[in-house]
């Protein structure tokens, strides 16, 4: 979890930094880097929605990709591998 919040402060941060590069406003920067974060999470819950649904994963399949729905962890030992 501390990574996880650690990653987002610096993720809030970079962002932040470049909003304020391009556009020399503070405002503008801060609306961004709070927005984008928002916009970001609502697109990630489509995208694993797309990602699981089952013709997705058969394709997967089909092309020797990942074999399972979910993201396959480095700790699960049961995990599909790309190329094992």
């Amino acid at each position: 979890m501390i990574k996880s919040a650690s990653f987002g402060v610096m993720h809030l941060g970079i962002a932040f930094s470049v909003a304020y590069a391009l556009t020399g406003s503070v405002a503008i920067a801060g609306a961004i880097t709070f927005v984008e974060p928002l916009v970001n999470t609502v697109a990630h819950y489509f995208f694993d929605r797309g990602w699981d649904h089952p013709r997705a994963v058969a394709w997967r399949q089909r092309h020797g990709l990942q074999g399972r729905g979910r993201a396959a962890h480095r700790d699960d030992p049961g995990a599909a591998t790309i190329g094992a």
